[in-house]
């Protein structure tokens, strides 16, 4: 019996895992190398992370075409793998657990992969913001560094700028000399920028990309592999299949390589915790591989993974200190499961702070776009964070009562995210929060 106690009190109050990343090859040898067969998790050991890291119709018909080509084989219903029973976790009052997790969120929304800067020459192939500031300096300076040519600095500069028209003639005078141009290419027809969406044609650059020989195009490969499994998940330029986009994902994710695609590494996280593919051991892998690699998405995700106990144990220490660390940095997700978290436990003045400075920010696109994290969760946190405050403000916990500002709050809730709202909006009803 106290074994067994100690072993319990061990798995929900014990310390965060520390591990670095020379400690993930075990006792002396290089890190084991999975293929795509083995991450099952049914068998093999925990795997290691660390904390450190660096509306209209056309949406509406997206998830149709993808929900049409969900693998035969696997299971749609019942209990998941690795994941514990509804009896044996506790469940998020808002409703929001992990992206993917629920049906009704079960659409990712998903932005092609930044242009990847080439790691056998860093110095001469800088990042974006890099290259623009060399396109400034005159042209023999740059030629006899041996810099990309003047077309491909122009373009990247105007590109950087959210000029596409210009950067769109830059790029199509070197297409076939230059796999970067290429590449941007690829973006621009398949998002629709500067030009009439083609998914098509954005389809076909990607595929030149990752069919290449040429090792100038070697550095792409990756985030071309991790565009196509975006145009195969969407349907968009190709026909929809929910396998070949988890094909072409694990070939980006080259087995949590820090140097492949870590935004491949972070979605196969979201993708094992759908219905359709529900797999949670294999989500809490990925998400801990692109935590390891700087993804801040990912870091909120195994926040709530061991707060609630989804493909691991729970640790509370551990999940308090991911969702600390993602709310640092930006997350808005993590920041409104930290706040329900606080409220919950009745630390309602902590609550009550973190909640106005989570709603401080109107500006979702923004915020997306320099945190890299999908739109749709950074609202549902928002709206999390908005409900409890409206929840403090009503009833004067943690703050002075102001019915005015609540309601306020409230609509701000309702506007942000209904399906989240309307969550918790029972749940106050029933006297849960």
């Amino acid at each position: 019996m106290e074994r067994r106690r100690a072993a319990a009190q061990a798995g929900q109050g014990g310390a965060r895992p520390r591990h670095s990343s020379k400690g993930r090859s075990g006792a002396g040898g290089a890190r084991p190398r999975h293929s795509s067969k083995g991450r099952s998790g049914a068998g093999g050991a925990r795997p290691r992370h660390s904390s450190k890291g660096r509306s209209g119709a056309g949406r509406k018909a997206a998830p149709v075409r993808a929900a049409a080509a969900l693998p035969s084989g696997r299971p749609r219903s019942g209990r998941a793998r690795g994941c514990a029973s509804p009896q044996e976790r506790a469940e998020p009052p808002s409703g929001a657990g992990l992206p993917g997790e629920l049906g009704r969120r079960c659409w990712l929304a998903l932005r092609c992969e930044r242009l990847p800067r080439e790691p056998e020459a860093p110095a001469e192939n800088p990042s974006p913001g890099a290259l623009v500031a060399k396109s400034e300096e005159p042209l023999v300076e740059s030629e006899a560094r041996g810099d990309p040519p003047a077309p491909f600095l122009d373009g990247q500069r105007y590109y950087e700028q959210g000029l596409y028209k210009e950067a769109l003639k830059q790029f199509e005078k070197i297409q076939d000399t230059d796999f970067q141009a290429m590449y941007q290419l690829g973006v621009m027809y398949y998002d629709g920028l500067g030009t009439k969406k083609d998914p098509g044609r954005g389809v076909e650059y990607m595929n030149k990309i990752l069919n290449s020989d040429s090792p100038e195009a070697s550095h792409l490969k990756f985030a071309a592999a991790y565009n196509l499994g975006r145009a195969y998940y969407e349907g968009c330029g190709v026909k929809p299949s929910a396998e070949e986009a988890e094909r072409l994902w694990l070939i980006a994710a080259d087995d949590g390589n820090p140097k492949a695609s870590v935004k491949a590494q972070s979605t196969l996280g979201m993708l094992y915790s759908m219905p359709f593919l529900k797999d949670m051991k294999k989500a809490f892998f990925w998400h801990s591989e692109a935590c390891e690699n700087g993804n801040l998405e990912s870091k909120g995700a195994l926040g709530i993974m061991y707060l609630y106990g989804q493909g691991t144990r729970r640790n509370t220490k551990a999940a308090l200190e991911y969702l600390r660390e993602a709310t640092e940095l930006g997350n808005t997700y993590a920041q409104g499961h930290l706040v329900e978290y606080y409220y919950t436990r009745k630390f309602y003045s902590k609550a009550a702070a973190l909640a106005k400075r989570a709603t401080a920010n109107e500006d979702i696109s923004m915020l997306a776009k320099v945190t890299d994290c999908h739109p749709t969760y950074l609202a549902k946190g928002a709206a999390m964070a908005a409900f409890y405050l409206a929840r403090c403000l009503q009833l004067g916990r943690g703050t002075e009562k102001n019915q005015q500002a609540a309601k306020t709050y409230y609509s701000k809730a309702c506007y942000l995210d209904p399906v989240v709202a309307s969550h918790l909006e029972l749940a106050a009803n029933l006297g849960r929060i």
